[in-house]
């Protein structure tokens, strides 16, 4: 591959004191990796430096104060901050979630700026990283507030992919919030998304049910009868390949879900603990919905491990590869979206 048609990663550390950095620094401890992409962490070389120290890894990185600078073949370090923050391995501290701040600002404005192509997040703290400027319940909010758009949370894993009609939202919310305005959002975001970032050109969806055994009739609660199944109807009708609502319990365990090229999810818990039960490890977030590619791990900060030196890159190094995939895919639909072959006119010879 040409050193200029690698597709250029910016990368978020994600809380300071978790296993972020570690498992940034253990995924392209790897110098094969630089085949596949040019890495560009935002923090600052003397963080990196320490922590490099504490877990003890031996990864390679070229400092940088400016996006021109990126060297291809490198781990690019763009110095964000120039102090020494204190890294507390495994401590909840504000300073922890002002850095990751830090670090994700600077990201997203390079992805802004078109410095980078895609961006992939380490995990945040979400307490910690609380301030004036970001008052979100995670990535996928703040992400679509940066960047102007609906988004989804997908999780996916090969094949396996779900989506989550609510996300970060209490769990004595979820049946208020679920309206036929936002099923048809989160659907039409779905269907989107498997059509231009995974090439999936006739989506199969199936939708899961709010309450157990989806409502049983209206005996478990009225909202799948009431909201779920007449928008599923709707769009069904309108030509598109929606299912459901299905009983959640038995979805995943009952294997239903190979049948399916994604599956939405009411709330957080009912698609996320079958998913990373079946793909754990090589789980990713994508955010989708949005004009620009982000990707995270499936893991969050670790802060019981952090330190130690034992947490496994595998998600992160998935999340990374990702990353590249859909973005290649993106850009071939777009390509061929803009430029789709105009219809010829036969000329028909006489017949004498």
């Amino acid at each position: 591959m040409q050193e200029s048609s690698k597709i250029k990663v910016g990368i978020s550390i994600g809380d300071l004191n978790g296993i972020g950095l570690e498992v940034i620094l253990k995924s392209f401890e790897d110098s094969r990796m630089m085949d596949f992409c040019t890495p560009v962490v935002f923090a600052s070389g003397k963080t990196v430096s320490a922590y490099k120290k504490a877990i003890g890894v031996d990864t390679n990185f070229h400092g940088i104060r400016d996006t021109s600078e990126i060297r291809h073949g490198k781990l690019n370090v763009f110095n964000v901050w120039k102090d020494e923050p204190e890294i507390q391995f495994g401590e909840s501290t504000k300073t922890g979630g002002s850095y990751a701040l830090k670090s994700l600002e600077a990201a997203v404005s390079a992805l802004q700026n078109n410095e980078v192509d895609v961006l992939v997040t380490a995990p945040i703290n979400k307490a910690t990283i609380q301030s004036d400027e970001f008052k979100f319940p995670g990535h996928t909010d703040y992400l679509a507030e940066r960047f102007k758009g609906e988004s989804l949370m997908f999780m996916v894993s090969g094949p396996l992919r779900v989506g989550l009609m609510t996300d970060h939202v209490p769990v004595k919310d979820v049946a208020s919030r679920i309206t036929t305005k936002l099923i048809r959002s989160k659907i039409d975001k779905m269907e989107t998304s498997l059509k231009m970032d995974f090439g999936i050109l006739r989506p199969k969806i199936a939708v899961l049910g709010i309450n157990p055994h989806s409502g049983d009739n209206g005996v478990i609660g009225k909202e799948d009868d009431e909201i779920l199944k007449p928008a599923i109807n709707e769009l069904s009708d309108a030509g598109k390949l929606i299912m459901g609502p299905f009983a959640a319990d038995s979805f995943f365990g009952g294997q239903g879900y190979k049948n399916y090229d994604a599956i939405l999810a009411a709330y957080h818990d009912q698609g996320l603990i079958p998913f990373k039960t079946l793909s754990f490890g090589k789980g990713v977030n994508f955010t989708a919905g949005l004009s620009v590619v982000r990707t995270s791990p499936d893991h969050g900060t670790a802060f019981e491990i952090a330190g130690q030196g034992t947490a496994d890159e595998g998600s992160f190094k998935e999340a990374v590869f990702t990353a590249i995939a859909i973005y290649r895919k993106r850009k071939e639909y777009l390509e061929i979206a803009s430029n789709p072959l105009k219809p010829q006119k036969v000329k028909r010879k006489a017949v004498r």
